[in-house]
């Protein structure tokens, strides 16, 4: 099997699943125990909390364990929002967000607050003008992801958080699931994020394990309440294996970081090429400024579907736009967003490199894809 679906999610690290499985054993106890054991438990967590501060360039304890990327997203939102809304009810975001905020954000609209929306243009980025203009004395938080999860639209961070900063008291929120470990993010200076949101098993650690970080304090409402674990925001015993695990796999990917962007750039090139190849029945939604792990693309009048089980019968693993609304028959908000012709709305492809790509698969997908193109090719209108 070739999987080219990391977007989604990736296969971990042999050494985090080896941390794990130690950490599990050894280190069982639970940390808010007052024994030995508990103390020696805690030590740790806090060593990994440490080290994603150190990668955050943030203090330790302004970094908090999560479940996953869609919790650190809906915690920064209501429990931002929330405490804030005395100084007003007024929330600026994106067309393209995930939908852990897009339904946040719906939800605290039937709540009374307001909610606007930022357009992108044809490549996916928001106007930064247009963001200078929507800023109110009644904005309380703007949440901008880094990096589209569907097509890998990079949006500039720094000058928004600039703006941001300048002209509100807004908090901003990034959702840096899809570019954390891949691409340059922290709260180095004061053209940053006030709130980061990170999801481990998107960089090869494992599944529910996330963080939510803060710049500096920040007033916040507790997300879960109970035993005050997680300096009282997120109550509940923390999952000590896990929250080692991320750290251990937020280290490998920021070591290799250069390197490995170096090597998703020059295999995005070579498919944007072979890509166009095919002339006007496809249409290629990524740009060559986007991030180069995400290459999304659609086949004129041809449902994405059709395309992935034929490919997955020749061992190819692609996803139509993002997983988590793949299942979903209607047509996906970020395309929808893009404002394509409605002939390629259906053809929707991403696929999506890891650290565990190799050379040789896409080689291989690229001869599968154009075997299968040619016996699809008669169904395309």
């Amino acid at each position: 099997m070739i999987y080219l679906d990391n977007s989604a999610t990736t296969k971990p690290y042999k050494e985090v699943l080896d941390t794990f499985v130690q950490v599990s054993e050894r280190y069982f106890a639970n940390p808010a125990s007052i024994h030995e054991a508990g103390v020696t438990a805690n030590n740790l967590l806090m060593r990994a909390r440490e080290q994603i501060a150190q990668i955050l360039k943030t203090e330790a304890k302004e970094v908090l364990f999560t479940a996953g990327g869609t919790e650190s997203n809906n915690f920064a939102i209501f429990g931002t929002v929330k405490v804030n809304a005395h100084r007003g009810k007024h929330i600026l975001t994106t067309a393209i967000e995930h939908p852990s905020v897009i339904e946040a954000v719906k939800q605290l609209a039937k709540d009374g607050y307001e909610v606007d929306y930022l357009r992108v243009d044809k490549n996916g980025v928001v106007s930064l003008d247009e963001l200078r203009k929507k800023l109110r004395r009644d904005t309380i938080l703007v949440s901008i992801m880094h990096v589209n999860n569907e097509m890998g639209a990079i949006q500039p961070i720094e000058q928004a958080a600039k703006i941001i900063h300048e002209n509100s008291r807004a908090i901003f929120h990034v959702d840096a699931v899809q570019s954390f470990g891949k691409l340059p993010i922290t709260f180095s200076g004061e053209e940053g994020p006030d709130i980061i949101s990170i999801s481990g098993h998107k960089i090869h650690a494992l599944k529910g394990s996330g963080v939510i970080a803060f710049r500096k304090s920040l007033a916040i409402e507790p997300f879960i309440v109970g035993g005050g674990q997680e300096f009282g925001l997120r109550s509940g015993t923390v999952a000590v294996p896990q929250a080692v695990a991320l750290a251990k796999a937020a280290r490998l990917a920021v070591e290799s970081m250069d390197e490995a962007f170096a090597r998703y750039t020059k295999w995005a090139k070579d498919l944007h090429s072979f890509l166009q190849g095919f002339g006007s029945d496809i249409r290629i939604l990524s740009t060559e400024s986007g991030a180069p792990y995400i290459l999304s693309f659609s086949i004129r009048g041809l449902k994405g579907e059709i395309l992935i089980n034929a490919l997955q019968k020749q061992g190819i693993i692609v996803s139509t736009s993002s997983a988590c609304s793949s299942k979903q028959t209607k047509t996906s908000h970020v395309v929808e967003a893009l404002n394509i012709e409605s002939e390629f709305k259906k053809g929707v492809l991403r696929v999506s490199f890891g650290a565990l790509t190799a050379e040789q698969d896409i080689a291989t997908f690229k001869e599968v894809f154009g075997q299968v193109m040619k016996e699809l090719k008669g169904d395309i209108v």
